[in-house]
Protein backbone atom coordinates (compact mmCIF):
# COMPACT_ATOMS: atom_id res chain seq x y z
CA UNK A 1 0.00 0.00 0.00
CA UNK A 2 1.27 3.47 -0.86
CA UNK A 3 0.58 6.69 1.02
CA UNK A 4 0.48 10.44 0.48
CA UNK A 5 2.79 11.83 3.17
CA UNK A 6 3.58 15.37 4.35
CA UNK A 7 6.87 15.90 6.20
CA UNK A 8 6.54 19.03 8.35
CA UNK A 9 9.41 20.80 10.08
CA UNK A 10 10.93 24.26 10.45
CA UNK A 11 14.37 22.83 9.68
CA UNK A 12 15.06 21.97 6.06
CA UNK A 13 17.38 22.78 3.18
CA UNK A 14 19.07 25.09 2.30
CA UNK A 15 20.03 25.11 6.00
CA UNK A 16 22.54 22.31 6.69
CA UNK A 17 22.05 19.91 9.57
CA UNK A 18 21.18 16.40 10.68
CA UNK A 19 17.40 16.91 10.85
CA UNK A 20 17.39 18.55 7.42
CA UNK A 21 19.37 15.70 5.89
CA UNK A 22 17.19 13.09 7.62
CA UNK A 23 13.97 14.54 6.19
CA UNK A 24 15.40 14.82 2.68
CA UNK A 25 16.94 11.36 2.54
CA UNK A 26 13.92 9.66 4.11
CA UNK A 27 11.56 11.46 1.72
CA UNK A 28 13.50 10.49 -1.39
CA UNK A 29 13.69 6.83 -0.32
CA UNK A 30 9.96 6.76 0.39
CA UNK A 31 9.37 8.19 -3.10
CA UNK A 32 11.55 5.39 -4.48
CA UNK A 33 9.21 2.94 -2.74
CA UNK A 34 6.17 4.35 -4.54
CA UNK A 35 4.85 6.85 -2.00
CA UNK A 36 4.02 10.50 -2.60
CA UNK A 37 5.95 12.80 -0.26
CA UNK A 38 5.87 16.58 0.15
CA UNK A 39 7.78 18.76 2.63
CA UNK A 40 6.24 21.76 4.42
CA UNK A 41 8.68 24.23 5.96
CA UNK A 42 9.07 27.97 6.36
CA UNK A 43 10.52 30.33 3.77
CA UNK A 44 14.27 30.79 3.68
CA UNK A 45 16.14 33.67 2.11
CA UNK A 46 15.58 33.38 -1.62
CA UNK A 47 13.19 30.45 -1.23
CA UNK A 48 9.47 31.16 -0.97
CA UNK A 49 6.58 29.24 -2.45
CA UNK A 50 6.90 25.82 -4.07
CA UNK A 51 10.22 24.25 -5.05
CA UNK A 52 11.02 20.87 -6.60
CA UNK A 53 14.08 18.94 -5.51
CA UNK A 54 15.71 15.80 -6.85
CA UNK A 55 13.45 12.78 -7.35
CA UNK A 56 10.31 14.92 -7.63
CA UNK A 57 10.26 15.97 -3.98
CA UNK A 58 7.99 19.02 -3.67
CA UNK A 59 8.76 21.56 -0.93
CA UNK A 60 6.30 24.20 0.31
CA UNK A 61 8.17 27.21 1.77
CA UNK A 62 5.50 29.02 3.81
CA UNK A 63 6.35 32.71 4.46
CA UNK A 64 6.08 32.86 8.27
CA UNK A 65 8.10 35.02 10.66
CA UNK A 66 11.27 33.27 11.89
CA UNK A 67 11.86 33.90 15.58
CA UNK A 68 15.01 32.04 16.71
CA UNK A 69 17.43 29.50 15.19
CA UNK A 70 15.25 29.07 12.07
CA UNK A 71 12.15 28.35 14.17
CA UNK A 72 8.93 30.17 13.26
CA UNK A 73 6.99 32.26 15.75
CA UNK A 74 4.40 29.94 17.38
CA UNK A 75 0.92 31.17 16.47
CA UNK A 76 -1.03 27.91 17.12
CA UNK A 77 -3.93 28.71 14.80
CA UNK A 78 -2.84 31.08 11.99
CA UNK A 79 -1.00 28.26 10.18
CA UNK A 80 -4.21 26.22 9.91
CA UNK A 81 -5.76 27.80 6.75
CA UNK A 82 -2.56 27.43 4.71
CA UNK A 83 -1.89 23.97 6.11
CA UNK A 84 -5.43 22.78 5.30
CA UNK A 85 -5.19 24.12 1.77
CA UNK A 86 -1.90 22.26 1.15
CA UNK A 87 -3.19 19.03 2.68
CA UNK A 88 -6.35 19.04 0.56
CA UNK A 89 -4.51 20.03 -2.63
CA UNK A 90 -1.99 17.22 -2.17
CA UNK A 91 -4.52 14.63 -0.86
CA UNK A 92 -2.27 13.96 2.14
CA UNK A 93 -3.12 10.95 4.31
CA UNK A 94 -0.28 10.95 6.87
CA UNK A 95 1.37 13.97 8.49
CA UNK A 96 4.88 13.26 9.77
CA UNK A 97 6.34 15.98 12.02
CA UNK A 98 10.00 16.28 12.99
CA UNK A 99 11.89 17.93 15.89
CA UNK A 100 10.70 18.96 19.36
CA UNK A 101 11.60 22.61 18.81
CA UNK A 102 9.76 23.02 15.49
CA UNK A 103 6.63 25.19 15.80
CA UNK A 104 5.41 24.04 12.39
CA UNK A 105 5.69 20.41 13.52
CA UNK A 106 3.57 20.83 16.66
CA UNK A 107 0.93 22.95 14.96
CA UNK A 108 0.71 20.60 11.97
CA UNK A 109 0.10 17.54 14.17
CA UNK A 110 -2.67 19.38 16.05
CA UNK A 111 -4.36 20.51 12.83
CA UNK A 112 -3.91 17.13 11.15
CA UNK A 113 -5.67 15.33 14.01
CA UNK A 114 -8.50 17.87 13.81
CA UNK A 115 -8.80 17.09 10.08
CA UNK A 116 -8.92 13.34 10.76
CA UNK A 117 -5.43 12.45 9.48
CA UNK A 118 -2.96 9.93 10.85
CA UNK A 119 0.11 11.49 12.45
CA UNK A 120 3.68 10.45 13.27
CA UNK A 121 6.30 12.39 15.22
CA UNK A 122 10.08 11.89 15.03
CA UNK A 123 12.19 13.20 17.90
CA UNK A 124 15.80 14.06 17.05
CA UNK A 125 16.98 15.63 20.31
CA UNK A 126 17.48 15.14 24.04
CA UNK A 127 16.20 17.56 26.67
CA UNK A 128 16.51 17.89 30.42
CA UNK A 129 13.84 18.16 33.07
CA UNK A 130 14.97 20.89 35.49
CA UNK A 131 15.54 24.22 33.74
CA UNK A 132 12.70 26.49 32.66
CA UNK A 133 13.26 26.03 28.91
CA UNK A 134 13.17 22.22 29.23
CA UNK A 135 10.03 22.29 31.37
CA UNK A 136 8.25 24.46 28.81
CA UNK A 137 9.45 22.29 25.90
CA UNK A 138 8.40 19.10 27.67
CA UNK A 139 4.93 20.45 28.39
CA UNK A 140 4.58 21.43 24.72
CA UNK A 141 5.72 17.94 23.71
CA UNK A 142 3.21 16.39 26.10
CA UNK A 143 0.48 18.46 24.45
CA UNK A 144 1.43 17.31 20.95
CA UNK A 145 2.08 13.65 21.76
CA UNK A 146 -1.12 13.22 23.78
CA UNK A 147 -2.90 12.82 20.45
CA UNK A 148 -0.44 11.28 18.01
CA UNK A 149 -0.60 7.82 16.42
CA UNK A 150 3.07 6.86 16.77
CA UNK A 151 6.44 8.29 17.78
CA UNK A 152 9.86 7.54 16.26
CA UNK A 153 13.16 8.22 18.03
CA UNK A 154 16.63 8.08 16.49
CA UNK A 155 18.25 6.14 19.36
CA UNK A 156 17.28 4.11 22.41
CA UNK A 157 18.56 6.86 24.69
CA UNK A 158 16.36 9.31 22.79
CA UNK A 159 13.41 6.94 23.27
CA UNK A 160 13.90 6.75 27.03
CA UNK A 161 14.16 10.54 27.16
CA UNK A 162 11.01 11.09 25.08
CA UNK A 163 8.99 8.48 26.99
CA UNK A 164 9.80 10.21 30.27
CA UNK A 165 9.33 13.76 28.97
CA UNK A 166 5.93 13.13 27.38
CA UNK A 167 4.68 10.33 29.70
CA UNK A 168 4.26 7.92 26.79
CA UNK A 169 3.70 4.21 26.63
CA UNK A 170 7.02 2.72 25.37
CA UNK A 171 5.05 0.48 22.99
CA UNK A 172 3.98 3.46 20.90
CA UNK A 173 7.59 4.61 20.43
CA UNK A 174 9.83 2.98 17.82
CA UNK A 175 13.59 3.39 17.44
CA UNK A 176 14.71 4.03 13.86
CA UNK A 177 18.24 5.49 13.64
CA UNK A 178 19.58 7.98 11.16
CA UNK A 179 21.71 6.73 8.28
CA UNK A 180 24.29 7.99 5.81
CA UNK A 181 24.74 7.81 2.06
CA UNK A 182 28.11 6.07 2.16
CA UNK A 183 28.80 6.78 -1.51
CA UNK A 184 28.86 10.50 -0.71
CA UNK A 185 31.44 10.04 2.06
CA UNK A 186 34.28 8.05 0.57
CA UNK A 187 37.93 8.44 1.62
CA UNK A 188 40.32 9.94 -0.88
CA UNK A 189 42.12 7.42 -3.07
CA UNK A 190 45.54 8.42 -1.73
CA UNK A 191 44.32 7.84 1.84
CA UNK A 192 43.39 4.22 1.20
CA UNK A 193 45.84 1.77 2.69
CA UNK A 194 47.82 -0.78 0.70
CA UNK A 195 46.64 -4.34 1.36
CA UNK A 196 48.87 -7.16 2.44
CA UNK A 197 49.59 -9.77 -0.27
CA UNK A 198 49.34 -12.44 2.45
CA UNK A 199 45.91 -11.99 4.01
CA UNK A 200 44.48 -8.98 2.20
CA UNK A 201 44.35 -6.89 5.41
CA UNK A 202 45.24 -3.19 5.22
CA UNK A 203 48.84 -2.32 6.01
CA UNK A 204 49.04 0.59 8.43
CA UNK A 205 52.27 2.50 8.64
CA UNK A 206 53.25 4.75 11.52
CA UNK A 207 53.34 8.44 10.86
CA UNK A 208 56.75 10.03 11.11
CA UNK A 209 57.32 12.14 14.24
CA UNK A 210 57.09 15.43 12.33
CA UNK A 211 54.13 14.54 10.10
CA UNK A 212 51.13 16.81 10.66
CA UNK A 213 47.95 15.29 12.09
CA UNK A 214 44.78 17.21 11.24
CA UNK A 215 41.78 17.18 13.56
CA UNK A 216 38.44 18.11 11.98
CA UNK A 217 35.44 19.65 13.77
CA UNK A 218 32.20 20.21 11.84
CA UNK A 219 29.40 21.49 14.03
CA UNK A 220 27.05 24.33 14.78
CA UNK A 221 28.92 26.55 17.21
CA UNK A 222 26.37 26.52 20.04
CA UNK A 223 26.74 25.78 23.74
CA UNK A 224 24.98 22.40 23.56
CA UNK A 225 27.41 21.29 20.84
CA UNK A 226 30.30 21.62 23.31
CA UNK A 227 31.90 24.70 21.78
CA UNK A 228 33.10 25.87 25.21
CA UNK A 229 34.80 22.50 25.71
CA UNK A 230 36.43 22.86 22.31
CA UNK A 231 37.65 26.37 23.13
CA UNK A 232 39.28 25.10 26.33
CA UNK A 233 40.78 21.97 24.77
CA UNK A 234 42.36 23.33 21.58
CA UNK A 235 45.18 25.38 23.21
CA UNK A 236 46.13 22.44 25.46
CA UNK A 237 46.15 19.95 22.57
CA UNK A 238 48.21 22.30 20.39
CA UNK A 239 50.71 22.88 23.24
CA UNK A 240 51.13 19.14 23.88
CA UNK A 241 51.35 18.18 20.19
CA UNK A 242 53.32 20.70 18.06
CA UNK A 243 52.49 18.92 14.79
CA UNK A 244 48.70 18.92 15.21
CA UNK A 245 46.41 21.38 13.44
CA UNK A 246 42.64 21.90 13.46
CA UNK A 247 39.99 22.55 10.83
CA UNK A 248 36.74 23.96 12.24
CA UNK A 249 33.67 24.26 10.01
CA UNK A 250 30.37 25.68 11.19
CA UNK A 251 28.72 28.85 12.40
CA UNK A 252 26.82 30.06 15.42
CA UNK A 253 26.90 32.52 18.31
CA UNK A 254 30.01 30.87 19.77
CA UNK A 255 32.10 31.52 16.64
CA UNK A 256 33.35 34.83 18.03
CA UNK A 257 34.50 33.05 21.21
CA UNK A 258 36.52 30.61 19.11
CA UNK A 259 38.14 33.49 17.21
CA UNK A 260 39.00 35.28 20.44
CA UNK A 261 40.63 32.09 21.76
CA UNK A 262 42.78 31.86 18.63
CA UNK A 263 43.92 35.45 19.06
CA UNK A 264 44.74 35.05 22.74
CA UNK A 265 46.84 31.95 22.09
CA UNK A 266 48.20 33.03 18.69
CA UNK A 267 46.93 29.88 16.99
CA UNK A 268 45.68 31.37 13.72
CA UNK A 269 48.31 29.45 11.75
CA UNK A 270 47.29 26.11 13.32
CA UNK A 271 43.49 26.41 13.30
CA UNK A 272 41.52 27.04 10.11
CA UNK A 273 38.06 28.57 10.60
CA UNK A 274 36.04 27.75 7.49
CA UNK A 275 32.67 29.14 8.58
CA UNK A 276 29.44 27.48 7.42
CA UNK A 277 29.76 24.76 4.79
CA UNK A 278 27.07 23.18 2.64
CA UNK A 279 26.24 19.55 3.25
CA UNK A 280 27.64 18.50 -0.11
CA UNK A 281 30.96 20.08 0.91
CA UNK A 282 31.26 18.22 4.23
CA UNK A 283 33.07 15.25 2.70
CA UNK A 284 35.66 17.49 1.06
CA UNK A 285 36.44 19.00 4.47
CA UNK A 286 36.52 15.68 6.32
CA UNK A 287 38.97 13.94 3.98
CA UNK A 288 41.54 16.63 4.81
CA UNK A 289 41.82 15.23 8.34
CA UNK A 290 42.86 12.16 10.30
CA UNK A 291 40.73 12.51 13.45
CA UNK A 292 37.21 13.83 13.90
CA UNK A 293 36.54 15.57 17.24
CA UNK A 294 32.95 15.76 18.49
CA UNK A 295 32.72 17.50 21.92
CA UNK A 296 28.91 17.69 22.13
CA UNK A 297 27.22 18.04 25.53
CA UNK A 298 23.98 16.42 24.38
CA UNK A 299 23.22 14.37 21.28
CA UNK A 300 20.41 12.00 20.40
CA UNK A 301 22.31 10.31 17.57
CA UNK A 302 25.12 12.27 15.88
CA UNK A 303 24.94 11.63 12.13
CA UNK A 304 28.12 13.63 11.54
CA UNK A 305 30.28 11.06 13.36
CA UNK A 306 28.95 8.34 11.03
CA UNK A 307 29.86 10.53 8.07
CA UNK A 308 33.34 11.07 9.53
CA UNK A 309 33.90 7.33 10.04
CA UNK A 310 32.70 6.68 6.49
CA UNK A 311 35.41 9.12 5.29
CA UNK A 312 38.04 7.06 7.13
CA UNK A 313 38.50 9.35 10.14
CA UNK A 314 38.97 8.06 13.66
CA UNK A 315 36.36 9.60 15.97
CA UNK A 316 36.95 11.15 19.39
CA UNK A 317 33.64 12.05 21.01
CA UNK A 318 31.95 12.62 24.34
CA UNK A 319 30.01 9.79 25.97
CA UNK A 320 26.65 11.56 26.08
CA UNK A 321 23.13 10.76 24.91
CA UNK A 322 22.81 8.25 22.11
CA UNK A 323 26.38 8.65 20.80
CA UNK A 324 27.65 5.35 22.34
CA UNK A 325 25.01 3.51 20.26
CA UNK A 326 26.20 4.88 16.93
CA UNK A 327 29.62 3.34 16.14
CA UNK A 328 31.49 0.22 17.33
CA UNK A 329 34.34 0.67 19.85
CA UNK A 330 37.19 0.22 17.36
CA UNK A 331 36.09 3.39 15.51
CA UNK A 332 35.88 5.69 18.52
CA UNK A 333 37.51 6.90 21.70
CA UNK A 334 35.04 8.21 24.25
CA UNK A 335 35.60 11.00 26.76
CA UNK A 336 33.59 12.49 29.56
CA UNK A 337 32.17 15.92 28.69
CA UNK A 338 35.01 17.51 30.65
CA UNK A 339 38.05 19.47 29.48
CA UNK A 340 40.73 17.20 31.02
CA UNK A 341 39.17 13.98 29.76
CA UNK A 342 38.60 15.36 26.27
CA UNK A 343 42.26 16.43 26.01
CA UNK A 344 43.42 13.04 27.30
CA UNK A 345 41.21 11.12 24.85
CA UNK A 346 42.38 13.22 21.92
CA UNK A 347 46.03 12.74 22.92
CA UNK A 348 45.44 9.00 23.15
CA UNK A 349 44.02 8.94 19.62
CA UNK A 350 46.93 11.02 18.28
CA UNK A 351 49.45 8.63 19.83
CA UNK A 352 47.64 5.58 18.45
CA UNK A 353 47.53 7.15 15.01
CA UNK A 354 51.27 7.89 15.01
CA UNK A 355 52.03 4.33 16.08
CA UNK A 356 49.87 2.85 13.32
CA UNK A 357 47.48 1.13 15.73
CA UNK A 358 44.32 2.53 14.15
CA UNK A 359 42.99 0.50 11.23
CA UNK A 360 40.78 3.07 9.54
CA UNK A 361 41.07 1.61 6.05
CA UNK A 362 37.94 -0.52 6.44
CA UNK A 363 35.77 2.06 8.16
CA UNK A 364 34.00 3.06 4.96
CA UNK A 365 32.85 -0.46 4.04
CA UNK A 366 31.84 -1.19 7.62
CA UNK A 367 29.71 1.97 7.82
CA UNK A 368 28.12 1.08 4.48
CA UNK A 369 26.89 -2.23 5.90
CA UNK A 370 25.69 -0.70 9.19
CA UNK A 371 23.62 2.23 7.93
CA UNK A 372 21.28 2.49 4.96
CA UNK A 373 18.50 4.97 4.23
CA UNK A 374 16.65 2.21 2.39
CA UNK A 375 16.38 0.30 5.68
CA UNK A 376 15.23 3.46 7.46
CA UNK A 377 12.53 4.00 4.81
CA UNK A 378 11.34 0.38 5.09
CA UNK A 379 11.05 0.60 8.86
CA UNK A 380 9.26 3.96 8.66
CA UNK A 381 6.92 2.50 6.08
CA UNK A 382 6.09 -0.26 8.54
CA UNK A 383 5.08 2.41 11.08
CA UNK A 384 2.74 3.89 8.46
CA UNK A 385 1.26 0.44 7.86
CA UNK A 386 0.75 -0.01 11.59
CA UNK A 387 -1.10 3.26 12.19
CA UNK A 388 -3.17 2.84 9.01
CA UNK A 389 -4.48 -0.58 10.00
CA UNK A 390 -2.65 -2.52 7.29
CA UNK A 391 -0.86 -4.43 10.07
CA UNK A 392 -2.75 -5.86 13.00
CA UNK A 393 -1.82 -4.61 16.45
CA UNK A 394 -0.17 -7.96 17.21
CA UNK A 395 1.96 -7.68 14.07
CA UNK A 396 2.81 -4.04 14.68
CA UNK A 397 3.61 -4.13 18.38
CA UNK A 398 4.89 -7.72 18.49
CA UNK A 399 3.09 -10.93 19.38
CA UNK A 400 2.45 -11.51 23.04
CA UNK A 401 -0.09 -13.08 25.35
CA UNK A 402 -1.55 -12.47 28.77
CA UNK A 403 -3.16 -9.60 30.64
CA UNK A 404 -0.07 -7.39 30.27
CA UNK A 405 -0.40 -7.48 26.48
CA UNK A 406 -4.13 -6.72 26.58
CA UNK A 407 -3.53 -3.69 28.77
CA UNK A 408 -0.66 -2.50 26.59
CA UNK A 409 -2.74 -2.92 23.45
CA UNK A 410 -5.44 -0.76 24.99
CA UNK A 411 -2.97 2.02 25.71
CA UNK A 412 -0.89 1.91 22.54
CA UNK A 413 -3.61 1.23 19.99
CA UNK A 414 -4.50 3.54 17.10
CA UNK A 415 -5.87 6.83 18.43
CA UNK A 416 -9.53 7.77 17.93
CA UNK A 417 -10.44 10.93 16.00
CA UNK A 418 -13.62 11.57 18.01
CA UNK A 419 -13.50 15.01 19.62
CA UNK A 420 -14.65 13.73 23.01
CA UNK A 421 -11.88 11.10 23.03
CA UNK A 422 -9.29 13.70 22.08
CA UNK A 423 -10.45 16.01 24.88
CA UNK A 424 -10.17 13.16 27.39
CA UNK A 425 -6.54 12.59 26.38
CA UNK A 426 -5.69 16.28 26.64
CA UNK A 427 -7.54 16.80 29.92
CA UNK A 428 -5.18 14.43 31.68
CA UNK A 429 -2.12 16.58 30.89
CA UNK A 430 -2.33 18.58 34.11
CA UNK A 431 -4.61 20.53 36.42
CA UNK A 432 -4.25 23.80 34.51
CA UNK A 433 -2.48 22.66 31.35
CA UNK A 434 -5.15 20.03 30.65
CA UNK A 435 -7.90 22.67 30.60
CA UNK A 436 -5.80 24.99 28.43
CA UNK A 437 -5.05 22.15 26.00
CA UNK A 438 -8.74 21.26 25.75
CA UNK A 439 -9.56 24.91 25.01
CA UNK A 440 -6.96 24.94 22.19
CA UNK A 441 -8.41 21.76 20.69
CA UNK A 442 -11.97 23.12 20.80
CA UNK A 443 -10.91 26.39 19.15
CA UNK A 444 -8.97 24.45 16.53
CA UNK A 445 -12.05 22.35 15.81
CA UNK A 446 -14.27 25.46 15.47
CA UNK A 447 -11.75 27.01 13.06
CA UNK A 448 -11.83 23.79 11.05
CA UNK A 449 -15.63 23.87 10.85
CA UNK A 450 -15.50 27.51 9.76
CA UNK A 451 -12.92 26.75 7.06
CA UNK A 452 -15.00 23.84 5.78
CA UNK A 453 -17.93 26.24 5.30
CA UNK A 454 -15.95 29.28 4.14
CA UNK A 455 -13.61 27.44 1.74
CA UNK A 456 -15.29 24.12 0.80
CA UNK A 457 -13.06 21.29 -0.31
CA UNK A 458 -14.63 21.09 -3.74
CA UNK A 459 -13.35 24.60 -4.48
CA UNK A 460 -9.74 23.63 -3.82
CA UNK A 461 -8.05 22.22 -6.92
CA UNK A 462 -6.15 18.98 -6.45
CA UNK A 463 -2.66 19.08 -7.92
CA UNK A 464 -1.40 16.64 -10.50
CA UNK A 465 0.91 14.12 -8.85
CA UNK A 466 4.47 13.54 -9.94
CA UNK A 467 4.62 10.17 -11.77
CA UNK A 468 5.08 7.52 -9.12
CA UNK A 469 7.66 4.78 -9.21
CA UNK A 470 6.62 1.14 -8.90
CA UNK A 471 6.53 0.35 -5.16
CA UNK A 472 9.35 -1.75 -3.74
CA UNK A 473 7.89 -3.74 -0.87
CA UNK A 474 10.53 -6.36 -0.24
CA UNK A 475 11.97 -6.08 3.26
CA UNK A 476 15.70 -6.44 3.64
CA UNK A 477 17.27 -8.83 6.12
CA UNK A 478 18.59 -5.86 8.08
CA UNK A 479 15.06 -4.48 8.40
CA UNK A 480 13.67 -7.80 9.59
CA UNK A 481 16.46 -8.12 12.12
CA UNK A 482 15.80 -4.61 13.41
CA UNK A 483 12.07 -5.35 13.71
CA UNK A 484 12.84 -8.51 15.67
CA UNK A 485 15.14 -6.57 17.99
CA UNK A 486 12.43 -3.98 18.55
CA UNK A 487 9.94 -6.69 19.45
CA UNK A 488 12.35 -8.15 22.00
CA UNK A 489 12.78 -4.74 23.61
CA UNK A 490 9.00 -4.21 23.66
CA UNK A 491 8.56 -7.57 25.37
CA UNK A 492 11.22 -6.60 27.90
CA UNK A 493 9.42 -3.33 28.64
CA UNK A 494 6.15 -5.23 29.20
CA UNK A 495 7.85 -7.74 31.46
CA UNK A 496 9.31 -4.93 33.54
CA UNK A 497 5.93 -3.21 33.83
CA UNK A 498 7.07 -0.04 32.05
CA UNK A 499 4.47 2.71 31.98
CA UNK A 500 4.81 6.27 30.79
Amino acid sequence: MTYNIAMVCDFFFPQPGGVESHIYQLSTKLIDRGHKVIVITHAYEGRTGVRYLTNGLKVYHVPFFVLYRETTFPTVFSFFPIFRNIIIRESVEIVHGHASLSSFCHEAILHARTMGLRTVFTDHSLFGFADAASILTNKLLKFTLSDVDHVICVSHTCKENTVLRASLDPLMVSVIPNAVVAENFRPLAHQEHVTSPVDGRPLHHSLRPHDTITIVVISRLFYNKGTDLLIAAIPRICAAHPYVRFIIAGSGPKAIDVEQMLERNVLQDRVDMLGPVRHEEVRDVMVRGHIYLHPSLTEAFGTVIVEAASCGLYVVCTRVGGIPEVLPPHMTTFAKPEEDDLVAATSKAIAALRQGRLETGRFHEQVRTMYSWTDVAERTERVYDGISGVLSEEEFYGSSTGEGWSAARGRAGVQSFALIDRLKRYYGCGIWAGKLFCLCVVIDYLIFVFLELWAPRDRIDAVRDWPRKPPLRESSSATNAAIGLGRKRSARYRDQGWEG
